[in-house]
């Protein structure tokens, strides 16, 4: 996967004959043109040569880049440093249409509690999750830099285009007597809404505060409806409940592992509540349940268990291998889908080519687990709509797959199935 750039080669031949010049030329080239230093493969077209480059101090001990490259799952690799300089470097041969993001982890030899974490500084593209104001244990925003090479399935929808009309996005609590909880939602109604006597399609989504915030599905949903991609949607985004970030993910980790009490909450107290309190379809053929990681796999268990209030699955990279504690067998909700009756649900999978991880323990993995059960609902009879794209478990490729699934679910019903 290592290789050598020809352009870190001309600047060893330079360094030589010019010296400090030679590398002073080099970051006013990179400073003008950003990074990571993105070369032509002379011997494959549908491969790109990737340097990551990093201007260490005279402290620096030690550069890693951490990006999911190979599918391993080993995601920090170390840099190396030019001689005679402070450039740390390493480069990469990757597939042509590779989506990611990265951060450099950076050490000195003073460092007691481990490296320092940063993005790339020369790199304006920036994949953010803000801090959470109501959380004190999550106190800054999560910043990684972003790479899309030139194949990659970049849609201009992703990222909020100027000068169009916005819908509205309001903050309420929500308590459920059946989970026992409180927790915030986030409900997003479309341009035009309280001018239209038509009821809306909706989009209800797992992991609401990631969803709202980081992926910011406010803004691919006016892209979308600006571009005439989708019909009409409100969205609901669900959060996880806890007073601190860590109460939240160890909530998430219970309710979002195909857990029936939480399907009955959607489906019996949230989903009336707001066909009620806003003029949303009541179709569940309109009607869309998403998520991502485990989202997505609570996601089609929800609608798997509740089709007559969830019609559609958009489930992002999802473990599809998860199993009861106690069970031996990986795939439980595969194994369910294949015993239970055909329920009218449609489904949207992605999954990346690189979340395929060899496991110890046993499990399939993401890649694998996400195709068997695609295989199952094909079997059954389910209309399937299947991504697979180069990426590793990077929420970066979700909003492309969310904004995918959106306009392969929310237009005219198709049959058969559809992969690419």
């Amino acid at each position: 996967m290592k290789a050598e750039s020809p352009r870190l080669n001309r600047l060893r031949q330079s360094l030589e004959s010019s010296g400090e010049a030679a590398l002073t030329s080099f970051w006013e080239e990179l400073a003008e043109q950003g990074t990571p230093l993105i070369e032509a493969d002379p011997h494959d077209d549908d491969v790109a040569l990737v340097s990551f480059l990093w201007r260490g101090r005279a402290a620096t001990a030690n550069v890693q880049v951490r990006i999911s490259l190979d599918g391993s799952g080993e995601d920090e690799h170390e840099m190396s440093r030019l001689p005679g300089t402070r450039l740390w470097y390493a480069t990469f041969r990757l597939p042509s249409d590779y989506m990611g993001t990265y951060k450099f982890l950076v050490s000195t030899e003073a460092d007691v509690d481990g490296p320092a974490e940063y993005p790339d500084p020369l790199n304006p593209k920036r994949f953010i999750e803000p801090r959470d104001p109501d959380r004190p244990d999550h106190a800054e925003d999560d910043i990684d830099s972003v790479l899309f090479l030139p194949a990659a399935p970049l849609r201009g929808w992703v990222v909020r285009q100027p000068d169009l009309d916005q819908g509205q996005l309001h903050r309420r609590s929500f308590t459920s007597s059946i989970l026992g909880n409180e927790r915030r939602i986030w409900i997003y109604t479309p341009p035009g809404y309280h001018s239209s006597d038509e009821p809306c399609g909706l989009l209800m989504v797992l992991d609401g505060r990631f969803f709202t915030f980081a992926i910011d599905t406010p803004a691919l949903l006016d892209n979308l409806l600006a571009d005439s991609e989708i019909r009409p949607l409100a969205a609901v985004l669900v959060d996880n409940p806890g007073d601190t970030w860590k109460q939240a993910m160890a909530t998430r980790e219970h309710e979002l592992s195909c857990h029936p009490p939480l399907a009955d909450f959607l489906a019996d107290e949230l989903l009336p509540w707001i066909r009620n309190s806003y003029r949303v379809s009541n179709d569940p053929q309109q009607t869309v349940v998403a998520g991502g990681s485990a989202g997505g796999l609570a996601a089609a268990f929800v609608a798997w268990e509740r089709p007559e209030s969830f019609g559609n699955v958009i489930a992002l990279p999802s473990p599809f291998w998860w199993r009861p504690v106690g069970e031996v067998e990986w795939e439980w909700l595969a194994r369910q889908v294949a015993r239970g009756p055909l329920q009218p649900v449609r489904f949207f999978l992605e999954v990346g080519l690189l979340e395929s991880a060899p496991a110890p323990s046993g499990f399939p993995g993401q890649l694998l687990s996400n195709r068997h059960l695609r295989n199952v609902l094909e079997a059954k009879g389910y209309e399937v709509h299947y991504r697979e794209w180069m990426h590793g478990h990077d929420a970066l490729a979700w909003r492309v797959a969310l904004a995918e699934g959106l306009m392969a679910l929310t237009g005219p019903p198709v049959g058969g199935s559809h992969t690419a």
